[in-house]
């Protein structure tokens, strides 16, 4: 599993005949993945993780376990780490991976010697001063404020407390604590500032941590606000096996939504922290219908979509998906509560605003949102842009289906969570 990923590729979308009708089965989710293989590497002994995307973001995070010394093992889905002592004197190309720049830092404190991060162009632009000064403030020693970035491992950390302001990601809060246990004296995060985007997320790390026996005290659990402690300990070694990724799930069922066809999803978890699975509702709000059954979830689109009024500050990396529905629907829809994304892969709002206005649709980008007016669509001589960004990508796939036309400038960025995306889309739009 190389990181690496496909050259720019321009994409002609499929324009769907009529409803689009099928059943699918999506790759595991990246958000689980790598805190699976993270936690693994982490602990003493041997995990293995079941279920493993053949993404590039999965790839990142392998690679980035090697560099720092540990061993993995990859035979298709299933990836054996033996976790344990971390050494540094490599490099770690976090890509365009998110989880990795965010997550990896904290553990790479624990390496003997220094350990550089670097990555993709856009990942240079992202934020990270707020992670990487919390970990000077716990003891670390690092040059750098975004990447590149040097961290000079000492063989541990001593911990403690620490306060910061995660409104920009949940990231920097999960990245603290996954590899908090094995800090001298652990550590507690609390967040001082707006609100923290798709808490859901940092969820997921503290129930993994749990599972992984390490002993976590969260809001819910102590009754502190915005404060979120895990003791000092061992990480223990199991097997994990990775749930599908709703998120991607819902580009499929979106095809469904907009086409008024009806698309199955198999092994769709009866319950699930991932924000992702918040999709159903939103489907259900723009007139679709979802049912659940022993087959999967199954969404069957309405003879025309409604516009929504969402907020969708807790899954916020459905906002491409439902802005591509907002734009073919009929009333206008707003979004709301996803000024954090401006630091994504891209300027999300900002891309989406240019690329659905370059298609007809009247876009007003808001301080924390969009607001989407629907008109005639239509494809212009200019590609959709993708930017390098998986969701902008599969959000041009999604109009394609009802607007002739559009071709996507850069579908190879699709392989960060969803392999041979043209291939799967091809295969339940024909």
């Amino acid at each position: 599993m190389a990181p690496t990923r496909a050259p720019s590729s321009r994409y002609a979308a499929p324009t769907a005949g009529g409803p689009v009708r099928g059943t699918v089965s999506v790759p595991g989710s990246k958000s689980v993945t790598n805190r699976a293989l993270l936690l693994s590497g982490l602990a003493e002994g041997r995990s293995v993780v079941r279920g493993v995307p053949a993404t590039r973001d999965s790839a990142l995070m392998c690679g980035a376990l090697r560099s720092l010394g540990i061993a993995v093992r990859t035979e298709g889905e299933t990836v054996t780490i033996d976790g344990g002592t971390l050494t540094g004197g490599r490099t770690v190309d976090c890509g365009l991976a998110g989880t990795v720049m965010r997550f990896v830092p904290p553990a790479a404190t624990l390496a003997e010697g220094a350990v550089v991060f670097d990555g993709d162009p856009h990942a240079r632009e992202r934020p990270m001063g707020t992670v990487l000064d919390a970990l000077r403030a716990l003891g670390a020693v690092i040059d750098g404020d975004r990447l590149p970035f040097v961290v000079h491992g000492g063989g541990g950390l001593p911990g403690g407390a620490v306060t910061i302001d995660a409104s920009a990601s949940s990231q920097f809060v999960s990245g603290l604590l996954l590899s908090g246990a094995r800090f001298d004296e652990g550590v507690t995060v609390h967040h001082d500032g707006k609100p923290v985007p798709s808490l859901p997320h940092i969820d997921m790390t503290v129930a993994m941590l749990r599972e992984a026996g390490v002993a976590v005290d969260d809001p819910g659990s102590s009754g502190e606000p915005d404060t979120w402690r895990v003791g000092p300990g061992p990480i223990t070694a199991r097997d994990w096996v990775v749930e599908p990724d709703l998120s991607n799930a819902s580009v499929f069922l979106a095809a469904a939504a907009v086409t008024g066809g009806e698309v199955t999803v198999v092994g769709w978890p009866a319950g699930s922290t991932q924000p992702g699975a918040e999709i159903l509702g939103v489907l259900e709000r723009m007139g679709a219908t979802v049912t659940a059954s022993g087959a999967g979830t199954t969404v069957a689109g309405p003879d025309r979509l409604q516009g929504v009024d969402v907020d969708l500050h807790e899954a916020s990396e459905l906002t491409p998906t439902v802005a591509a529905l907002a734009a073919v629907a009929e009333g206008p829809s707003v979004i709301r509560g996803v000024a954090h994304i401006r630091g994504h892969e891209t300027d999300r709002l900002a891309a989406l605003r240019t690329e659905l206005t370059a298609l007809g649709a009247a876009v007003t980008e808001t301080e924390d949102g969009l607001e989407i007016r629907p008109a005639r669509l239509a494809a212009g001589e200019r590609p959709w842009g993708a930017y390098a960004d998986h969701r902008m990508a599969t959000a041009g796939a999604i109009l394609g289906l009802v607007v002739p036309g559009v071709v996507i400038d850069d579908v190879g960025c699709t392989d960060k969570t969803i392999p041979d995306f043209p291939g799967r889309w091809a295969s339940l739009v024909s």
